[in-house]
């Protein structure tokens, strides 16, 4: 299909979105070619805004506009608490829950060799610095439940082992109100594995 080239590289854009195909592509170049000029503006003017005025905080690594971020510089938090996490979402997934007020590390990916990925290439140099400088008694590792996060927890409970700071792992299993006979293997096992006593 022939489209003007202004709105051909609209769609392209749209398409270097993760979850975009071309179909939905097409939509919101549509979509936005109807909007009134001052809302495309403002659009395009918060896309310019996220990538000048965000980075990533000094300390845990997370997003931020000032640094250290809101979270690390907050002293009501209990900073022998360390929750790692494996990208900036997962630090606002574990915000919203409003139990954890513990301090965060963000690792910026997971151990992935099949993609090249070694532990060089993620945010523990600065992990294991933080362990040294500040008084942590515990780690959680909250990164994903697939096999590249496992490895990735794997990999540092390994590393901590000898400084002594406890290393735990979030529990893995079925979600509140779903079905067991809708749960695949891996989950049930791992649900399985994680009992508890009542």
């Amino acid at each position: 299909m022939y489209y003007p080239e202004p709105i051909s590289k609209l769609i392209d854009s749209f398409t270097k979105l993760p979850g975009i195909g071309p179909k939905t592509a097409v939509r919101l170049a549509f979509f936005v070619l109807n909007m009134k000029e001052d809302d495309v503006m403002e659009f395009a003017q918060s896309l310019v805004n996220a990538k000048r005025e965000l980075t990533h905080c000094s300390v845990c690594g997370h997003i931020t506009d000032q640094d250290p971020c809101l979270i690390c510089q907050d002293s009501t938090r209990d900073v022998s608490v360390i929750c790692v996490v494996q990208d900036p979402k997962d630090v606002i997934a574990m915000e919203k829950m409003k139990e954890y007020h513990g301090k965060y590390h963000v690792l910026h990916g997971a151990i992935s060799p099949m993609d090249g990925i070694g532990p060089e290439d993620i945010n523990v140099p600065s992990l294991l610095n933080r362990l040294k400088d500040e008084e942590v008694k515990e780690l959680i590792l909250a990164t994903n439940p697939t096999i590249e996060g496992e490895a990735t927890a794997m990999y540092i409970s390994r590393l901590i082992k000898p400084s002594g700071v406890r290393t735990t792992r979030i529990a893995h299993g079925l979600p509140v109100g779903g079905d067991l006979e809708y749960a695949d293997e891996v989950t049930l096992s791992k649900a399985l594995e994680g009992r508890r006593e009542l």
